[in-house]
């Protein structure tokens, strides 16, 4: 196997493949797109820009899982002279010239890779052309272009005929002569709660009381809050399931609502005391001594219910693991400012009886969260609510940050 042509800026190649495979590598999050333009340099109507909330166009597909445009040259219309590549940073704040360089790539049809660019030169940009497929005496070839736009995502589009609907239009500031509204009146405070058999020593934190669980109506957990791993009447459990739901992220654009695919991942850490003994992730899908069991990897939150699941029998539990730490890291890196409806809840995974649940809100500028803690206490089992950030994209980077919840 030959290998790839690497194009400088500028450089041009001709196409020998009937379809053609284009990726960017991007150290950031970004989208890719394409525009596809006449002679003139603009598309013949919106139905010619293919983009994540149109992925679809004559001859073109853009596909997720990386970004990744299929074109069928044969497909593309004869009126069709160019195929441009735009790769856009998602965080328009964010610049290319702080990142490493965006990688193009050109496979054929059965992914051997053809060309390679390298887009190097990159500064205050936060949009790209990076590669064009164009026709050249019935033919087709293509040019590393490497062009940032300096007017933004929008002006490119729009400047290439592509119709904007612009964005809501903000709330009017008053005028300095018109009154301002009267200040809202804040919510009453909810009600303190009982005060516990014995007043708390000045200054000591205050302990929610320990819940039970019940077949009737699961427990909604609040930080810091415990319950016994006890069934109505007494019985231990022995089979509980962890699971770990969330949603794609919907991101509002100039060209409508997408959702952005958050990779969390839920693991649970083995202690003996203070010190991890063992971990089951989506590298290690269960304990060497297979007593907790991860159920599998969901990249991308989307679902109803549960995206990924850990099985604990409580029963195998060697002697020596006093707590079992469950902990949700962000992948990409995303904080849990950009993720919607996270949840952690217990399930006696014998009956499939929901039985606690903690609910992550007011998401915080960080990549991971200690949700909860299942730990020995005499011959019970009980699970307390953490609720605790941390900055960790994966459990290995979260070991030295459990310390405390494992005192």
């Amino acid at each position: 196997m030959s290998a790839p042509q690497t194009l400088g800026k500028g450089q041009n190649a001709p196409l020998t493949t009937p379809s053609v495979v284009l990726t960017v590598e991007v150290a950031a999050p970004a989208d890719l797109s394409a525009l596809l333009v006449t002679s003139a340099g603009t598309v013949r109507s919106d139905a010619d820009f293919v983009f994540y909330n149109q992925p679809t166009g004559p001859g073109v597909r853009l596909l997720h899982g990386p970004w990744r445009l299929e074109v069928d040259l044969a497909d593309v219309p004869t009126d069709i002279e160019q195929i441009r590549a735009v790769v856009t940073l998602d965080d328009a704040t964010a610049r290319f010239g702080a990142l490493l360089p965006p990688l193009a790539r050109v496979l054929d049809g059965t992914g051997t890779e053809l060309f390679r660019y390298a887009v190097e030169g990159l500064s205050t940009e936060s949009v790209v052309i990076v590669l064009e497929l164009y026709r050249r005496a019935g033919a087709w070839k293509i040019r590393a272009v490497g062009q940032g736009y300096a007017g933004g995502f929008a002006d490119l589009v729009t400047d290439h005929g592509v119709s904007v609907d612009p964005p809501d239009a903000p709330t009017a500031t008053p005028l300095a002569s018109t009154p301002p509204p009267p200040a809202p009146v804040p919510p009453t405070p909810p009600a303190r709660p009982p005060a516990s058999p014995l007043p708390a020593p000045p200054g000591a934190p205050f302990a929610p009381p320990e819940v039970q669980l019940t077949k009737a109506r699961p427990v909604s957990l609040s930080k810091g809050q415990k319950v016994t791993l006890r069934k109505d009447g007494g019985t231990a459990l022995t089979l509980v399931q962890m699971g770990l739901g969330w949603d794609p992220l919907r991101k509002r654009s100039l060209f409508g609502n997408r959702e952005a695919e958050i990779d969390l991942d839920a693991s649970a850490v083995l202690f003996a005391d203070r010190t991890a003994v063992d971990i089951a992730f989506f590298n290690q899908l269960s304990s060497k001594d297979g007593s907790v069991v991860h159920q599998g990897d969901n990249r991308t939150g989307a679902g109803d219910g549960d995206d990924e699941v850990l099985v604990v029998d409580l029963t195998r539990v060697p002697v020596h693991v006093t707590s079992i730490v469950f902990l949700v890291t962000s992948y990409e890196g995303q904080t849990f400012q950009q993720v919607d409806n996270a949840f952690c809840r217990l399930v006696d995974h014998t009956t499939g009886a929901e039985l606690a649940r903690y609910t992550l809100t007011g998401g915080e500028a960080a990549t991971g969260m200690i949700m909860a803690r299942v730990y020995r206490e005499g011959r019970d089992w009980k699970l307390e609510a953490v609720g605790q950030s941390i900055q960790a994209r994966n459990p290995v980077q979260a070991l030295d940050q459990l310390g405390d919840v494992v005192r």
